[in-house]
């Protein structure tokens, strides 16, 4: 296991309190978002493919095809499928842990220890599409299109595997005592997974940093298997439409290179992921698993997906607008996150000078100039507008490629209420002063 730093000071208090607040309401919360993400999955294949075209289920006619067509397991539940998801979660395993990479060190966590943390995410992708190279000049598009044409399989043995992980977890989690005592190792569980309720904190997760060795499986899942899974996926789609439309459409350009540079900077960002909720607050568990193995590369590439087989023509001027879209909200959310990360970093750094901050109590220094006195979260709004700008890729033919966007949407305005609550806890009065001065979330002058 790689060496945590020694304890600084621990946190007052138990290590482990028993979770009080639950969220997503609980234990009926927790089954209802299996239930409804997995259905997700299920209904935008069977409603959305090149068989049946691309149609939302509204006629009783539609929901029973895809209730059937799910019921029918064995029409796409595949063992071969299941193989080759858990060799590429293995590949990526194998290359966390052999790659050379720099190590730093996490937050603080509630013990006072910090963690260390492989930075070799691109390093890792790199290795990755050299390998898928060779595979491409030693076999050709085959193994690609096997990806393509099985989609479904692997989506649905992605669902399997994700699941898996998340019992192991929690069983795993169970190895040590979550009590401290003398001389024994306990297990750091996440404030909100320790219910006792063992559905919900399946669910939400229980152990805060779950590790084989030094292999720190939240960690890896976040950034590696999901995000490159939807490289491949998405390249894998745009040969295919090659080889069956005989070229690869501006729309097509348009929805994979966003996505693909999206991934890049994510990787090349990797060490910033370290100080997110995901990473410092929430367990792994079920939510995380399925959300970073399977949502992630199969619900994200839904535009490539379709595209691979319906055709669709943009003109000039669209085109070019949704370029510049793509490309000024990636600027917002790039060079937001970049100013507030080097602000963390640094904020006596010279080239800061310029913005002005207000001082809590809790001695922290908050942004009220520069992206961050625009909006409280105004990378937020260059993520989703970033994103609606891969949906309008696609036309306007089906609604259903926008689910992205819609369900984009919800996702950011969970997290902006979960930041609010958070800071509005930890700043208490000093967030009203900041939030009278900085009064817009996400646009200014109207959100």
């Amino acid at each position: 296991m790689a060496a945590p730093s020694k304890p600084s000071s621990a946190s007052p208090g138990p290590l482990n309190p028993k979770t009080t607040h639950r969220e997503f309401f609980g234990f009926p919360g927790a089954v209802a978002v299996m239930t409804i993400t997995v259905s997700v999955v299920y209904t935008w294949y069977f409603s959305c493919n090149e068989h049946d075209g691309c149609q939302l289920p509204l006629t009783s006619a539609r929901w029973n095809h895809v209730v059937t067509s799910a019921i029918d397991y064995q029409s796409y539940f595949s063992l071969q499928a299941l193989k080759y998801v858990a060799m590429w979660w293995a590949w990526l395993a194998i290359l966390y842990l052999v790659l050379p990479a720099r190590k730093i060190e996490g937050v603080t966590l509630r013990n006072g220890q910090r963690l260390k943390y492989p930075i070799s995410g691109l390093t890792s992708l790199l290795v990755t599409v050299f390998t898928a190279v060779a595979v491409y000049a030693q076999m050709g598009s085959a193994p690609f299109l096997w990806i393509a044409d099985h989609y479904f399989q692997l989506a649905a043995a992605s669902i399997v595997f994700s699941t898996s992980l998340a019992t192991f977890v929690y069983l795993y989690s169970f190895r040590h005592s979550s009590v401290e005592r003398e001389n024994q190792p306990a297990v750091m569980l996440a404030l909100a997974g320790n219910s006792g309720n063992p559905v919900y904190d399946f669910f939400i997760g229980r152990e805060l940093n779950p590790r084989i060795g030094s292999l720190d499986i939240k960690y890896f899942c976040e950034l590696r298997p999901g995000i490159m899974g939807w490289v491949l996926l998405n390249v894998s789609f745009a040969i295919k439409q090659y080889l069956q439309q005989g070229q690869v459409s501006a729309a097509m350009w348009l929805a994979i290179v966003p996505q693909i540079a999206y991934c890049i900077d994510t990787l090349l960002f990797e060490d910033k992921v370290l100080t997110t909720m995901d990473i410092t607050t929430d367990g792994f568990g079920w939510m995380l698993s399925f959300g970073d193995l399977t949502w992630v590369p199969f619900m994200y590439s839904l535009q490539a997906r379709y595209l691979s087989f319906t055709p669709v023509e943009l003109s000039r001027e669209y085109t070019i607008f949704v370029a510049l879209l793509s490309v000024f909200s990636f600027l917002v959310f790039r060079l937001s996150n970049s100013q507030k990360n080097a602000f963390r970093t640094n904020p006596n750094d010279p080239a800061l000078k310029h913005l002005e901050y207000i001082t809590t109590k809790s001695g922290s220094r908050l942004l009220v100039s520069g992206w961050w006195g625009m909006a409280r979260h105004v990378n937020y709004t260059g993520d989703w507008f970033y994103g609606l700008a891969q949906c309008l890729a696609t036309g306007f033919g089906t609604p259903m490629t926008y689910f992205f966007s819609a369900y984009f949407l919800v996702l950011l305005l969970h997290r902006n209420y979960r930041d609010e609550c958070k800071c509005r806890e930890k700043y208490a009065g000093d967030w009203d002063t900041y939030c009278k001065l900085v009064p817009y979330l996400f646009i200014p002058y109207l959100i």
